[in-house]
């Protein structure tokens, strides 16, 4: 296995900063990894590392505002002027590199937490792109808005409630303490995106409610969403299987949900990591030989 870094011009003519990953012999399979909110992709390494490992060439990327795709002279988390719409359109950007290095491979998207909302959006209208999309950490936004203050910005400290009294504030990402901590002491790591990224984030989830816009997507499009049964971005499930309802509304038909009892927000950093990662490679492998 190759790790290689490389760069593509954003959607604003900003660079987005990623790492590919490459098996050792000959490759079978390409899969993008597409990040949370308030991190970067090298939280990913071990997860890429594990399927470069089983034939896939991986490319994970920073997303603009975060990470080495920091925008000049804007803080981490400051996605810029129509921020989210670039974000999303972004996902494209990368995909499209991948393709182009890999014409005559199938891919996969694995999106997590907020790069799983961002997927969600890209998928509206570039279902026939990817042969596979994995969402873990997800969720349908239009449920959890109505609770939410739009205009105030996007504050992570709220999904540590259940965890009270809570040693470090993340507690809600991982059972796992040392990926805890090594979160919390991450550079990189811990911070919301601008109020105004945060509104249009929400905005631009409120098709994927209207059965006629998700019913535009490719119907067969294989979709695993795999989440903590303890992450509190999903209410306990509630908002993971709104979601699967969206889906079968708008007449999705290979739709799966895999959960976890116990495990939290990041479940490929979760203490039954290596269970995760096996299940999603089994998953992706049954879907990609199809493809």
């Amino acid at each position: 296995m190759s790790v290689e870094t490389f760069t593509e011009t954003g959607i604003d003519g900003n660079t987005l900063a990623g790492r590919r990953w490459d098996p050792t012999g000959d490759a079978r399979a390409v899969l993008v990894l597409v990040h949370g909110m308030g991190e970067h992709s090298l939280r990913y390494a071990a997860t890429a590392e594990f399927f470069a490992d089983k034939g896939f060439v991986v490319y994970a990327y920073d997303h603009r505002g975060h990470g080495l795709s920091k925008l000049d002279g804007r803080e981490l988390g400051d996605l810029g002027e129509n921020g989210w719409t670039a974000l999303v359109g972004e996902i494209g950007v990368v995909v499209d590199h991948a393709v182009r290095e890999h014409p005559d491979l199938p891919l996969a998207i694995l999106g997590h937490s907020m790069g799983s909302f961002a997927t969600q959006q890209y998928l509206l209208t570039n279902s026939d792109v990817p042969d596979a999309v994995i969402l873990s950490g997800t969720a349908a936004l239009d449920g959890l808005e109505p609770a939410l203050d739009l205009d105030a910005g996007v504050d992570l400290s709220a999904f540590n409630a259940p965890f009270e009294p809570a040693r470090t504030g993340f507690e809600w990402l991982s059972r796992d303490e040392a990926e805890v901590d090594k979160y919390v002491a991450d550079e990189f790591c811990g911070f919301g995106i601008d109020a105004a990224s945060g509104k249009a984030m929400f905005v631009g989830a409120r098709p994927l409610a209207d059965a006629s816009a998700v019913g535009a997507m490719r119907s067969e499009l294989p979709i695993l969403v795999a989440v903590g049964e303890h992450d509190p971005v999903n209410g306990q499930l509630a908002l993971a299987n709104l979601l699967l309802a969206h889906f079968a509304a708008g007449g999705l038909t290979d739709v799966t949900l895999q959960s976890y009892p116990e495990a939290r927000h990041e479940i490929l950093n979760e203490t039954n990591r290596e269970e995760v990662r096996d299940d999603l490679l089994e998953w992706v492998d049954a879907k990609l030989s199809k493809a």
